[in-house]
């Protein structure tokens, strides 16, 4: 359950900053849901790691899941800030090379088609990140498509399998 309330929260932060991304959202309205998911996914990174029944795969869940936190609250505090996002792309490069084993030990490891979902999930995290970078630290002009492939992850990798695993269905 509570995969499905922290992918419904990247899903809403994706889908929103890719609408960021395309001018539809302003600066400082954008900070709102960073920071309410990057809480979101805190509060996994707590439970995973230090609850109760933490254990090495919980903990190895929780350190990934940092990742997506981290990013949140970075975006938040860029724009309020007002900074031009090149250490926040320079870290989305680490995160894109990071996921790559994820990715690769996912797919190796799948048994099922919800495993295969989760491992292809991180191969298209990894691509975003790795978008990020490239217009973040690198300055190329990619805003529009990586506008898109944010929103579209959004909607793929987040908003509908965290719906459908918190009505049961999936």
């Amino acid at each position: 359950m509570l995969l499905g309330f922290l992918l419904f929260y990247v899903g809403a932060v994706l889908f929103l900053n890719g609408l960021w991304l395309m001018g539809k959202i302003e600066d400082r309205e954008i900070v709102v849901i960073n920071v309410v998911s990057g809480l979101v996914a805190a509060g996994v990174v707590v439970q995973g790691a230090f609850g109760s029944g933490a254990d090495m795969q919980t903990v190895r869940a929780a350190a990934l899941t940092l990742m997506f936190s981290t990013t949140y609250f970075w975006v938040a505090y860029n724009r309020v800030a007002a900074v031009d996002g090149r250490g926040l792309g320079w870290f989305s490069l680490f995160v894109a090379i990071s996921t790559v084993p994820v990715f690769l030990r996912a797919i190796s490891a799948a048994g099922s088609p919800a495993e295969i979902w989760l491992a292809g999930n991180w191969l298209i995290w990894g691509v975003l990140w790795f978008m990020y970078f490239l217009l973040l630290a690198l300055g190329r002009p990619i805003l529009r498509p990586t506008a898109w492939v944010t929103l579209l992850a959004g909607i793929v990798t987040g908003w509908l399998p965290g719906f459908l695993l918190l009505d049961g269905l999936m």
